[in-house]
This record gives C-alpha cells, structure tokens and sequence, in this order.
C-alpha cells in the first residue's frame, strides 16, 4: 500500500524529466505531451528563460502578507495590464482553486447573495466552494455543508438556452454566473458568442456578477490571450492560474473590478503562499515572454489548431470541438475513450478522456513535425 493518498491508480508511468513538448518516464521510454499537465506547460516544459529568470533569482525566501513587496505590484500591474478591460484589481492565490474561492467569496460579499449559476457537470476546483457549484456528483458527496446547490444550466450553449439563464437569475438571488469561455471537463465545448453575450447582458439586468474561469484557458490556449476575447464579453471577475508561470511554480490570481475588490477587502485578504517570491518571478519572466513573443505564437497557435482539429475530423469518431489547441473529439462511449487514452501512452503519447471524449491540449510551441508524429499515434490507436 502507497503512503500516498490519490484519486485512482497512477498511469504506468513513472516522470523523470520533462523537456520540450515531451515527457520521459524513469524507465526511459518518452511520451509526446499532448495533455500540457492540463494547460500548465502551454510553452512547453523547460522554458530556458524561465528556468534563467529562477537560476538567477536573488530575492528573499518568503515574504508575509502583511509586508510590502515591489515584485507583487509588478506583477499585478502587468495582469490587468493584459486582461479583459475592466478589471482594476488583482489579489494574490497559491493556485486555481483558491483563485475560484476568491471569486466567489467576493461575489458573495458584494451583492450579499449567496447563490450561483453555472454549467450543468462543469468544474472550477477542489476546495469546498467550488467543489458545491460543481457537478453534481461532487456536490452530493457535501450535502448541506457548502453552498446553497446552484441553478445548472444544460449545454447546448446557445442563444436559445438564454431564456434558462434568465429564469436562473430573475429572482434576483444570484451572487454570480460562472463559466469557462470554452468548457475544458466537457471535451473543451465552446459556448456560442451569442451565449456568452447575452449571459453578460441578463447579468447586467438583474445585478448579478459575471466570473470567467481561465485557469485553464487563459495564455493563448484558445488562439487568444483569453478565450473571452472570442466573445468580447467583458466579466466583473476573472481567475487565472496553471500557465501563469508556464509550470514552474504554483500560482493563482483572481483580477475583479474595482467595486467587486473593495467588497472583498472589508473582509480581509490573506494568503500565506499567495505569490512565493519565485512563483512570482517565474510569472514576470513568463509575461516578458509573451510581451515579446505574443503575436507570433498565437499565429501558430491558430496554424497547429487548424491542422490538429483537420486530423482530428478524419479520425472516424465523433464529432471534434474546441478552439485554437483546445480540442476534444467524441469517442462513442467513456470506455472508448479511456481505451484510446490508455493505447496512446503505451504508445508514446499523452491525451486525456473527460467523460467519452478524447481532449487534446499539446504546447503551444509545438512543432509541425512533433504534433504530426503525435496524430499518427493518435489515430492508429483510435482505429485499433
């Protein structure tokens, strides 16, 4: 028995190292990364710039929360600097989670609601708010614990499940909606632009707050810096984590108006980990990164999402959502999917399964040769 406690078993698998778009295993075989520790490595692993920025890093070893800090500031300013317009404010998590718990903490405090709105099987972390807005397998395993069950609303995502959001929020209870501008659990379903729009407008209506979620799906991972940028719906809050740092270091943000932030400070805001001074130097090394790289990178990134979702269509399976190098494509079952994911590691290749879709979020940066090799064990294990 492993002292270590884990949801399931661990893959046959065991990492060594990481380099690049691949991951090598103790035992020395390797595996194309087309999982990005779930949109974590979106520049790959071992970005040399960033591992320069942490080699060279010569500040303290912890700062407490109470005490003033140039790099915090810095790093703040350069988050809303990038974000949807706005946001003003930004505080500090150790982590998407936490990030979550911010926001809806925030939202609760703002408006003195206590209910929320989201999609039906969504999820938005582990810690006990998110885990009672999530799917509702999670939320029956804390009955009467966390928060009140939010109203779910049922995807297609369209402009016709409109009149469902606002049958949710006109009574006027509803601290917030919260959503990812493209569903990374649910196969990386995208919402409609009209779905998104209009969710904002019903929102402003009946004086609810609008939460994206893009810990996941922020830093390019849709072809955009922020997936809300497709839409161009602006939110009241927005939680960032994962690729923050490019995976060097743990991390979270939550960026709120400036109204939504003073709320929130009346109650106080600590976080003893909240921005270690070298998860915070890896997260300026990284934006120096994207202010320098921004424009290229998501040209290819919108390259490599044309090619991967053209090979994803002529798999024979289902049918292939997604945006930019967040994709996903319907095996027919959950079983066929886990048996295509557990064939493509045997093979040398990481993808995930959320429910009876194969997902597929690959670096960034990959390269046209890596992501071919890649497909092409893809679909030889689809078909076997």
């Amino acid at each position: 028995m492993t002292a270590l406690a884990r949801s399931g078993s661990a893959a046959r698998f065991e990492v060594a190292r990481t380099e690049g778009c691949r991951v090598f295993a103790a035992d020395g075989r390797s595996a194309i990364d087309f999982q990005s520790g779930w949109c974590v490595g979106n520049l790959g692993w071992s970005r040399p710039e960033i591992e320069r920025a942490l080699r060279d890093f010569d500040g303290p070893t912890y700062v407490y929360p109470g005490h003033g800090y140039a790099p915090w500031e810095e790093l703040a300013r350069a988050l809303v600097g990038i974000a949807p317009p706005g946001l003003q404010r930004c505080f500090r998590a150790t982590g998407g989670s936490e990030a979550v718990e911010i926001a809806l903490q925030a939202a609760m405090l703002h408006t003195g609601r206590a209910r929320f709105v989201t999609v039906e099987d969504c999820y938005h972390g582990d810690t006990l708010g998110p885990r009672s807005i999530g799917d509702g397998e999670t939320r029956n395993l804390f009955p009467r614990l966390g928060l009140p069950a939010p109203r779910a609303i049922r995807p297609p995502l369209d402009e016709a499940r409109l009149a469902q959001v606002e049958t949710a929020l006109k009574r006027r209870d509803v601290a917030a909606m919260i959503l990812e501008p493209v569903i990374c659990n649910l196969g990386a379903l995208v919402p409609e632009p009209a779905f998104m729009r209009g969710s904002e407008d019903l929102c402003r209506r009946y004086g609810t707050l609008l939460i994206l979620d893009e810990v996941a799906t922020g830093f390019g991972r849709t072809g955009r810096m922020f997936a809300a940028e497709h839409s161009g719906v602006r939110p009241d809050i927005l939680t960032l984590a994962k690729a923050v740092t490019a995976g060097f270091a743990p991390m979270g943000a939550t960026l709120m108006r400036a109204a939504v932030a003073d709320s929130m400070l009346k109650a106080g805001a600590y976080s003893t980990y909240g921005w270690h001074p070298r998860s915070t130097a890896a997260a300026l090394a990284n934006l120096a990164w994207w202010r320098d790289n921004k424009e290229t990178l998501l040209a290819h990134v919108a390259e490599m999402g044309g090619l991967f979702a053209k090979r994803l269509a002529a798999l024979g399976l289902g049918p292939v959502q997604g945006a930019g190098l967040a994709l996903g494509v319907r095996a027919g079952s959950g079983s066929q999917a886990e048996r295509i994911k557990a064939r493509c590691l045997e093979e040398g290749l990481i993808v995930a399964a959320e429910g009876d879709v194969v997902t597929l979020f690959p670096p960034l940066v990959i390269d046209e040769a890596t992501a071919l090799e890649g497909l092409d064990i893809l679909e030889r294990c689809a078909a076997g």
